[in-house]
């Protein structure tokens, strides 16, 4: 298998399979009884309700079907206020949070996001798609022919509806705002030749698909036209503000940090970083500069070798357990020809044609082993796929963290000693994209703005304003609030943990245990692993409204007169 990047893998875990309509509400009136049986099946009801109604085979997210969609989810939300947990174990109160999370998750897309008639990207497949009943469409993207004749029927039928849901999405769009506009614009042209490509694999064995194919691919071109000859008349700011922010990140991705302490944390970890980095480079200021790993090859055999390195290293070295499942042929096979380097280089891969241990071990420990390890977990609700991009700060939180703290475990004193900077260089990257995705939702910098501000933000030229990658990263900030503030802001509340257990334990710390037990904890909130490590619940009662006490969760004082 060639290794194939991760990055994508948070906009997945937001996608459902499609189905034919969504249920009616429940009625006003129902309650639970109060079991976590009654929870389970309140949850699967509610996946099945988030859906869109599929009309003509085209997802319905007309202002009728979601006008009807919101006032059904206050049936939803008042049966599982209904539900007593207070006898609970903390186990069964976390999968509670869980549900009531993505009910707050939906709440708040109804309320503020409304992406099916703000954002015109919300109906482009490379961009994330139409919510979750775009995954099937997605699917054109990763299947190959030759197709079954059931599986041919099903891609025949997507391909077919594509133009239908440009001509929705026109009638939909009725608060679209120039900055969304400005990415489905730039994206409408790169999906079309994704259509191109699509036509071309049909040639050989299916060639009756093609006009299909390019039909969709002229629907996209057309949208995109429309976007642009009416972006002018369009206005309003696409960042949801402070307030809204708070809420988001407080009651869906259940994170005691919101926006101003999020600033606080993101502009903190510049300064180290920037500042570790300058100190490293003085450090290796006589050494030789750093070897590139220029061709296919090299790239390859260095990525090769890194996997086996770092799970030796992380096995040997006690840090965490692994599992015997875990292969690095999973992620990249040595006995595949090697990729071709990509022809614009990111700030990623300027990284990792130095020093390429630091973000594979992101990629491939931090991301891969995560989602095996998800699919092994039965737990229906722990274990299920979060929407809303509820793991993301869980998610990256961990990958990111893993990169540097096994940096000090020692990971990288065996290589070459440059490698160091490589590490603090991709950290100072996430600050290059979190600060512009706080500004741009507090309004205060426009989606153009946030591009060049990105370059300012990153050492060494390694960001340009029109990269592809920056494109990419910002306008995922500005679609999914909290989306490159998450990554930093997870790494911090990690490290909270991290120390509270090390303090907590004492002598008894051992780094393995920890990281285990906090992997064995789900893709979940931090705050609720956190509670179920350690026992404590300032966060949630702080994120539920139960202590009412400002900021009681950032007042060490507090916390620990609470444990005197």
């Amino acid at each position: 298998m060639q290794h194939t990047p991760l990055r994508l893998a948070p906009f997945t875990s937001l996608l459902a399979l499609a189905i034919a309509c969504a249920p009616a509400a429940p009625p006003a009136e129902e309650t639970a009884s109060g079991t976590h049986h009654d929870l389970l099946q309140l949850f699967e009801e509610f996946r099945v309700f988030q859906e869109p109604a599929i009309v003509d085979g085209v997802p319905d997210y007309t202002a009728e079907a979601m006008e009807a969609q919101r006032q059904g989810l206050e049936d939803y939300k008042r049966r599982l206020q209904a539900i007593d947990i207070s006898d609970w174990t903390v186990s069964d109160q976390i999968d509670h949070h869980l549900v009531r999370a993505e009910m707050n998750g939906l709440d708040f897309h109804h309320r503020v996001t409304r992406p099916w008639s703000r954002d015109p990207a919300f109906y482009l497949m490379s961009q994330g798609g139409a919510g979750p009943a775009m995954s099937g469409f997605r699917s054109l993207f990763r299947l190959e022919p030759p197709f079954e004749e059931a599986e041919l029927a099903e891609y025949r039928t997507t391909l077919q509806a594509l133009p239908k849901i440009y001509d929705q999405a026109r009638s939909n769009l009725t608060e679209a705002v120039p900055d969304l506009g400005t990415i489905a614009i730039w994206a409408a042209p790169r999906e079309a030749r994704i259509y191109d490509e699509i036509a071309e694999q049909l040639a050989g064995h299916h060639p009756d698909l093609i006009a299909d194919a390019e039909a969709a691919r002229d629907a996209v071109l057309a949208f995109g036209d429309w976007v642009e000859e009416n972006k002018p008349s369009w206005s309003g700011a696409a960042g949801i503000g402070k307030e809204n922010y708070d809420w988001w990140l407080r009651n869906v991705h259940l994170s005691p940090y919101g926006w101003e302490e999020s600033r606080m944390i993101v502009e903190q970890e510049y300064n180290r970083l920037v500042t570790f980095l300058a100190l490293e480079e003085h450090r290796n200021r006589d050494l030789p500069p750093f070897e590139i790993a220029d061709t296919p090859r090299k790239y390859a055999d260095s990525l090769h070798q890194a996997l086996r390195y770092v799970v030796d290293f992380l096995r040997d070295g006690e840090v965490m357990t692994v599992p015997d499942w875990v292969d690095p042929t999973d992620y990249s096979d040595p006995d595949e020809p090697p990729e071709p380097l990509p022809s614009d280089t990111s700030i990623d891969h300027k990284a990792r044609e130095r020093e390429i241990l630091p973000g594979e071990t992101h990629e491939y420990i931090g991301h891969m082993l995560d989602d095996q390890r998800r699919q092994r977990d039965d737990r229906p609700i722990r274990g299920a796929d979060r929407r809303f991009n509820m793991e993301w700060m869980r998610m990256e939180g961990w990958a990111v963290a893993l990169e540097e703290l096994t940096m000090q475990a020692g990971v990288l004193d065996e290589r070459p000693r440059r490698g160091r900077e490589v590490e603090y260089l991709m950290n100072i990257s996430h600050m290059s994209l979190a600060l512009p995705d706080l500004a741009m939702h507090a309004n205060l910098i426009t989606f153009d703005e946030s591009r060049a501000l990105c370059a300012v933000l990153m050492s060494k030229g390694w960001s340009q304003p029109d990269e592809r990658m920056v494109w990419y990263e910002m306008e995922s900030n500005l679609r999914f609030p909290g989306f490159h503030t998450g990554v930093v802001v997870g790494k911090a509340h990690f490290m909270k943990l991290f120390r509270e257990r090390a303090m907590q334990l004492g002598d008894q710390f051992v780094l393995r245990d920890f990281i285990d037990e906090f992997l064995a904890g789900g893709i979940i909130p931090i705050s609720l692993i956190r509670w179920e490590m350690t026992g404590y619940d300032d966060e949630i009662r702080f994120l539920t409204g139960e202590d009412n006490v400002p900021n009681r969760v950032f007042d060490p004082a507090l916390q620990l007169a609470d444990r005197l």
